[in-house]
Parts: structure tokens; sequence; C-alpha cells
């Protein structure tokens, strides 16, 4: 398998795996959308809490230029050191939740 297709599996793996953590009190899904022609991927909460609508996205990974960028990670997991231990070399890996100045004080790719 390509690089590329690698890092596709790599993402929907995470996500299904994140996507599968839910309080089970909650009235609420976890939907995973991938858009693999496009490269994004996102986990987002759809549903009621207490009489008040619920939805937001909590995961989303981008794959642009050949590097993995994590958008927005709204978990308490270190997701880019999940992918290292997958076999993403950090050097293809962009905290995008980042601005691109503080980027380079990280161990990750700045772009």
């Amino acid at each position: 398998m390509d690089k590329l297709g690698q890092y596709r599996t790599y993402i929907q793996q995470l996500l299904k795996q994140y996507g599968e953590y839910r309080p089970s009190t909650e009235e609420f899904e976890v939907e995973m959308i991938t858009d693999t022609q496009h490269d994004h991927y996102q986990l987002v909460t759809v549903g009621w809490r207490n009489h008040r609508r619920i939805y937001g996205c909590f995961l989303h990974i981008d794959i642009k230029n050949g590097k993995i960028w994590i958008q927005h990670n709204g978990t308490e997991e270190h997701v880019a050191h999940e992918l290292v231990a997958l076999g993403v070399p950090k050097e293809d890996i962009v905290l995008g939740f980042h601005s691109p100045s503080r980027r380079k004080f990280t161990e990750f790719a700045v772009n």
C-alpha cells in the first residue's frame, strides 16, 4: 500500500476507535465522516443532553500535500503520538490547531 493509502487507513482506524467512546447515559450519537476523495476526516457528536441540542466536531484530521494535519483535537488523547506509534514519521504530521509561529516549537512538522 502506498503512503497516502496507509495514512488514510491509520486515520480511519483512529476515528473508529474514538467513535466508540461515549457515555451510556447521553442521548447523542457519534458520527464518523470520511471523505477519502478530498481527504477530510471528522468525528461529530449529534443529539440531545437535558433537552439541549448537542452538535459539534471533536476530532478533525485532513491529509494535505502528503502530510497528516490534525486540525482539531477535542479528545484527551495525543492523536499525533498515536499516529507516530502506528509508523507515521513526525515530519509528516502537522498540528494544524497551533498557529504557524508556534508549530516550530513542537516536535512535528511546521507545514
